[in-house]
C-alpha cells in the first residue's frame, strides 16, 4: 500500500511545485527594497505589515516576514544570519551574464557580494550574495549538456 502523504512519481512530474522559502528579516521595507533591486516583485496579495512575498519566478517565492511574525512559525530561536549558517539558497540563472547581473544588482542594492568564492568549473558558473540581514543566496547557471559529459568521463576517471 502506499503512502498517502507521499506523492506518486506520475504525480509529482504532471504538476509544477512551488517554493516558499521563509526568511525572518530585522527590517521589512529595507529587504523588501533590496529583493525588488535583485529583480523579485512584490506580491500584494499575499503582503502586509508583517511580510512581503517576493516573486523570482511563477515558481519560486521568498517570504519576508517580521521577526514577531517569524516566531509564529517556529518555536526555536532565531539564527543571527550575520553570525551562523542557518540555509543557503541557490537561483539558477539563464547564462553566465545573468549570475554576475543578478549578483552585480545585490551588490548595488546593499548586499555583500561573493562572500564565498565564485565557483567556476566551465560547464558551471556561480557566485553569492547576502542580503541585509545575512541570508546567503547563490546563483548558479549549468551548461547541462557539458555538464553530462563533464560527470561522464569524471566517472571513466575513477573506475
Amino acid at each position: 500500500m502506499s503512502n498517502p502523504r507521499q506523492p506518486r512519481s506520475d504525480q509529482m512530474s504532471k504538476t509544477s511545485k512551488m517554493i516558499f522559502v521563509n526568511l525572518p528579516v530585522s527590517d521589512l521595507a529595507r529587504s523588501t527594497a533590496f529583493y525588488q533591486a535583485v529583480g523579485a516583485v512584490k506580491n500584494d496579495q499575499f503582503s502586509d505589515d508583517t511580510a512581503s512575498c517576493m516573486v523570482f519566478s511563477d515558481t519560486i517565492h521568498a517570504m519576508l516576514l517580521t521577526h514577531d511574525k517569524f516566531r509564529q512559525f517556529t518555536p526555536k530561536r532565531i539564527a543571527d544570519a550575520r553570525d551562523t549558517s542557518e540555509v543557503l539558497i541557490c537561483l539558477s540563472a539563464d547564462s553566465r551574464e545573468n549570475v554576475d547581473e543578478v549578483v552585480e544588482k545585490a551588490g548595488r542594492a546593499g548586499g555583500k557580494i561573493d562572500p564565498g568564492p565564485k565557483q567556476d568549473f566551465g560547464f558551471m558558473y556561480g557566485r553569492s550574495f547576502e542580503d541585509p540581514d545575512g541570508h546567503i543566496w547563490e546563483v548558479m547557471w549549468m551548461d547541462l549538456e557539458a555538464a553530462k559529459v563533464a560527470m561522464a568521463a569524471n566517472c571513466a576517471a575513477t573506475a
